[in-house]
């Protein structure tokens, strides 16, 4: 008894393998995705340089993302290139109206509030000679120390007036006294040739020591008014001008 044969399918000869094309394609495909990193890294520098620029290229991908998602719909090549012109024409008139916009200025920096209670008596000196440098005193100087004769800053005023400063770096149990005051409007004038005699203080005057001031045309800044001063909620203290001295 004789056995069929079975018949094989001869292999198609537009599928044949050929091993030189396929080394080709996977070489070419290499090289398309190392070009394409090279590519991608570049244009990431780009962005990081241009922000703008990276806005426009992003509208551009987009828009060829649209067309190339509608060629179902079997759009023609006019349509999306004019879509695609369109898009990137938006994209560029809102990146230039972005560059032609000035930005808003910065707000003034807050004022620090300063703890003068925490100062010591030279601190406390500078800190008083940098109120009168920001509200515009030329000549400022710090002197307090050994043989000041009760002058710790002396500064000149805006309009040219000669000030003259003793700090007072008191605790709130530590009244500035009348004594105080008298040891300061025997040299602020007759010494110092002050135009305007101010003693500024963390703590209080007695009733006394503001009596005495009062007499002797000496501005005397309490706590209370050196931290409005300091803050700006009050104007300078020799704004009020000179009184002149009687003592």
């Amino acid at each position: 008894m004789t056995m069929p044969q079975r018949r094989t399918r001869p292999m198609p000869r537009g599928r044949r393998f050929d091993l030189r094309a396929t080394a080709m394609f996977f070489g070419l495909l290499a090289t398309a995705l190392i070009i394409a990193g090279f590519a991608v890294r570049a244009l990431a520098g780009v962005a990081q340089r241009r922000p703008v620029w990276a806005v426009v290229l992003l509208c551009v991908v987009a828009a060829a993302l649209l067309a190339h998602g509608r060629r179902r719909r079997r759009l023609s090549a006019a349509r999306i290139a004019r879509r695609a012109g369109e898009a990137l024409e938006q994209a560029t008139t809102e990146a230039l109206d972005a560059l032609d916009t000035p930005s808003p200025a910065p707000a003034p920096p807050t004022a620090r509030a300063i703890d003068y209670e925490a100062l010591n008596p030279e601190e406390f000196e500078e800190a008083i000679a940098a109120l009168c440098v920001r509200d515009g005193c030329s000549q400022v100087q710090v002197v307090g120390g050994a043989g000041d004769l009760g002058a710790d800053v002396v500064a000149l005023s805006p309009e040219g007036r000669r000030l003259v400063i003793q700090c007072k770096r008191y605790g709130d149990d530590n009244k500035v006294g009348s004594q105080d005051l008298q040891r300061f409007g025997g040299t602020c004038f007759a010494v110092h040739e002050a135009d305007v005699a101010l003693v500024v203080t963390t703590s209080d005057f007695t009733t006394p020591a503001a009596e005495y001031a009062e007499q002797c045309g000496i501005v005397c800044v309490d706590r209370d008014a050196l931290l409005a001063w300091s803050d700006g909620r009050a104007p300078e203290p020799w704004a009020a001008g000179t009184v002149a001295p009687d003592c």
